[in-house]
């Protein structure tokens, strides 16, 4: 997938969360008409609808609610806990912890070695799908340490 500006790393936290951000991201530069079509199909799906399930939310209000425009990335999560009830720091720790490592060594595994395949990157140090969608989108997780604190 090409650079898209504007769309941050899914290891970077809002709140105490990863992706959180990356699917606010999303969901403006597609309403912006500035989100390549290579993310279109899915939008609210896969990993964004691990991350509104999570939350408890519904993507449809959390996209509708983004869109007014008035919210931080930070308020826009309040929002979410709001409706769906706040997280415990034990739930975000795990809910971090499984999607850091989503495609390392569990079911994900042969998906994201498909698409590192397709994308030609066999030759970069990628463990897991964040770090895939990293070095996809021109970022390197690696020597960032993306995953630290």
């Amino acid at each position: 997938m090409p650079s898209v500006p504007g769309l941050r790393s899914p290891y970077i936290k809002v709140g105490r969360l990863v992706y959180f951000g990356r699917m606010l991201d999303k969901i403006r530069l597609h309403a912006a008409s500035q989100l390549s079509a290579d993310y279109l199909a899915n939008l609210g799906k896969a990993f964004d609808a691990r991350c509104v399930s999570f939350l408890r939310v519904n993507y449809d209000e959390l996209k509708a609610r983004t869109l007014v425009g008035d919210l931080s990335d930070e308020q826009l999560l309040a929002w979410a806990e709001q409706r769906g009830g706040p997280r415990s720091d034990e739930e975000c720790e795990i809910w971090n912890g499984f999607m850091m490592k989503r495609g390392w060594r569990d079911v994900g595994a042969e998906i994201l070695a498909k698409r590192i395949a397709e994308s030609a990157l066999e030759a970069k140090p990628i463990m897991t799908m964040f770090d895939y969608l990293d070095f996809d989108e021109g970022r390197d997780p690696v020597t960032a340490r993306a995953w630290g604190p």
